[in-house]
């Protein structure tokens, strides 16, 4: 009679453990948790660029040339680097349509190998060019070859980023550009906020 009851009580409990896990399965299924037993791979974690390009990647500039400091897009942000120029600094300080020419068309290249693979990229493309302002205009002013506007956020924002303090600059860390159109030339400023959220364009002064 013993061995009868125990034998009873384990097959009730078995049960009751039975049981539980049937209503567990139900009550997760109706919270909308789906069961699997294929484990789910979701690849490995985002790498995150360095935007550091080596220092060994950037040429050193000589006689004949002159290095200049350009701001391409890497992460969320602007970021300059080291490029070298075919003009002399002589000339980049004494012309500054040169200047403007030279940084614009740096601006407009491909990044280099090791740039692209510190997480460097330009959204200035096309056929855009630069010319000096036209009668009327700011002293300083440059005139693009398409109303600033018109450009893609972060294209203007590498652009004003550049120029502001650089040889194309109109003498106060900042530049005053406008387009073909008749509207008068802006000035902008490259603020740390415009480098640290550059899709917002920068607003002109």
């Amino acid at each position: 009679m013993t061995r009868s009851a125990g034998t009873g009580v384990r097959v009730r409990r078995a049960a009751a453990l039975a049981g539980s896990a049937l209503a567990f399965v139900v009550a997760a299924s109706g919270c909308g948790i789906r069961t699997t037993q294929v484990p789910v791979n979701a690849g490995p974690a985002p790498s995150r660029v360095s935007c550091d390009v080596p220092s060994k990647a950037a040429s050193a500039p000589s006689e004949a040339g002159s290095a200049v400091r350009v701001f391409l897009v890497c992460g969320a942000g602007l970021v300059s680097v080291q490029r070298v120029v075919g003009v002399s600094a002589e000339t980049m300080a004494a012309d500054r349509m040169r200047a403007a020419h030279a940084l614009l068309d740096e601006l407009q290249r491909e990044p280099s190998q090791e740039e692209k693979q510190a997480g460097f990229s330009t959204d200035v493309r096309g056929s855009l060019t630069v010319s000096a302002g036209r009668r009327g205009d700011p002293a300083g002013a440059l005139r693009l070859s398409r109303e600033p506007d018109d450009l893609p956020p972060h294209a203007l924002a590498q652009i004003v980023c550049t120029y502001s303090g650089s040889a194309a600059d109109d003498g106060d860390a900042s530049v005053e550009l406008g387009g073909p159109a008749e509207d008068p030339p802006r000035k902008y400023q490259c603020t740390a906020a415009l480098k640290a959220r550059p899709e917002a364009a920068p607003d002109p002064r």
